[in-house]
This record gives C-alpha cells, sequence and structure tokens, in this order.
C-alpha cells in the first residue's frame, strides 16, 4: 500500500522495504484500538525487529483512522501527526501513550474544554513522550492560522490519511489489511496464539 515519503514514521514495526504489509487502520478514542494497539506492541514488533523471527519479511503502517462521531478523534490524530513531524522516531511511543490515556480525550472528559485547550493538552503529553523542549514545537503544528478556516500546519497530512481511507472504502476502526485486502478474521482480541498462528499461514521464512 502507498505511504506519502512525509508519513515515513507511521512504519511501526518490520523494514519499509518488507514484501508483506499489515496496514492497521486505528482510532485514538477507540477502545478496541488500543487493544489492537498493545497487541502490536507486545506480539508483533519483536517479531518483526532485527533478529525476529519475520525481520525483513513483514512491515507494519499505522493508518490514521479518525472516527467523525467521536468530536475528539480529529484533535488527537492531528497530535500524533504532528510528532511524526517533530520527532519522527517517537512516533509509536506516543501513540502508545494516547492510546493507554485514551480515556481523557472521549467523548464527555472533553466536552466541558475548548478544542484549544485539548490540543495543549496533548502538546503537553507529547512533551512527557518526546521531551518537553520539543513540546512547544507541536503546540505550534497544532495552532489553528492563516486563513479563519485554514486549519493548522499538519491539516494537509490529516487529509490524506482521511481520503486514504475513504478510497480504500474503511468505516471502522479497528481495520486490518494485509497485503491491501481486508483481513476480516484478525481481531482486536487477538494474542500470541492467533497472530503466530495467522504470520506461519501467510509468510515463508
Amino acid at each position: 500500500m502507498a505511504l506519502q515519503p512525509s508519513l515515513r514514521p507511521l512504519i511501526i514495526a518490520g523494514s519499509g522495504s518488507a514484501p508483506h504489509t499489515l496496514d492497521v487502520f486505528l482510532d485514538y478514542v477507540c477502545p478496541y484500538s488500543a487493544k489492537l494497539a498493545l497487541a502490536i506492541e507486545n506480539v508483533l514488533v519483536p517479531l518483526f525487529a532485527e533478529g525476529g523471527k519475520y525481520d525483513g519479511k513483514v512491515k507494519v503502517i499505522f493508518r490514521n483512522q479518525v472516527q467523525p462521531w467521536h468530536a475528539s478523534s480529529t484533535w488527537v490524530h492531528e497530535a500524533s501527526l504532528a510528532v511524526a513531524r517533530v520527532a519522527p522516531q517517537q512516533f509509536w511511543p506516543f501513540s502508545l501513550a494516547l492510546f493507554k490515556q485514551q480515556g481523557e480525550y472521549f467523548d464527555i472528559p472533553t466536552s466541558t474544554i475548548t478544542p484549544t485547550q485539548v490540543r495543549a493538552n496533548l502538546a503537553k503529553l507529547a512533551g512527557d513522550v518526546i521531551g518537553n523542549n520539543l513540546a512547544g514545537d507541536v503546540k505550534e503544528l497544532l495552532d489553528l492560522k492563516g486563513s479563519p478556516n485554514g486549519g493548522n500546519a499538519v491539516t494537509d497530512e490529516l487529509k490524506y490519511t482521511i481520503k486514504f481511507s475513504r478510497q480504500n472504502g474503511i468505516h471502522v476502526s479497528p481495520t486490518v489489511l494485509w497485503d491491501g485486502l481486508i483481513a476480516n478474521e484478525i481481531s482486536s482480541s487477538w494474542g500470541e496464539k492467533e497472530w503466530t498462528e495467522f504470520l506461519a499461514a501467510k509468510v515463508a521464512v
């Protein structure tokens, strides 16, 4: 699957040249996405890393899946894209931090504060992960600027991720593609056993 060069940090596991691709469409405020993200970190990342069983065989691409029925979904995905710009190697650690603290960005907790305050909180969380010296850079990217309806510095990247999902018919999170086709059998409840069996059937070691 395609990935524009500026979004290379979204390759969260494996080598970018690996022949097989696992595209994972996740929303930071989706509990099921959080479960799958933890499985990726605990099960798949070691398998696809250098020296792992599937080293050089499979790459995992994170696909930002904005769910507009959650008002904060846009803001948390903007923050991840800002971190990808400021500290590319920290995109996945920041994503994991977002998933672990996703409850703070659910509908009710964010209903009593402004979007500007939400973005400021996200920049602070980014600082906790990538260093407080870079938190200001993240906040600057998230600040609205330009025309009254012009978005912010990562709006173009956000548009790309949304258009990519739409043109590929991705509607819900999590959705997982294996080599470009939806793998409906993959579940957020999968653990090491299920993933091991899936990879054994799909990848020649």
